[in-house]
């Protein structure tokens, strides 16, 4: 007989494994002249913008969907779904 508990308990000893999570806010395609004048301070604007849907990759692999938020003055994701492959 199988004993009924939390699957998350099974991986438990991966707890402390740091991954590297990618959120692609955006892709840009700048001049190199532009590229060459830009300076601590400088502003590229970008397309997208707060409440729009991204992606969340850890390792390359999809593994949840999420949402550009701004908390007072910084920028963050608030994870919306997870990819369960269906």
């Amino acid at each position: 007989m199988i004993p009924f508990g939390n699957p998350l308990d099974e991986l438990d000893h991966f707890a402390d494994i740091t991954l590297d999570i990618v959120v692609e806010l955006d892709k840009k395609v700048v001049a190199m002249r532009q590229l060459l004048q830009l300076e601590a301070g400088s502003v590229l604007k970008l397309t997208r913008s707060a409440g729009e849907n991204i992606d969340i990759l850890v390792g390359g692999a999809l593994v949840a969907f999420g949402e550009i938020v701004v908390i007072e003055d910084q920028m963050g994701v608030r994870i919306t779904d997870f990819n369960t492959g269906e």
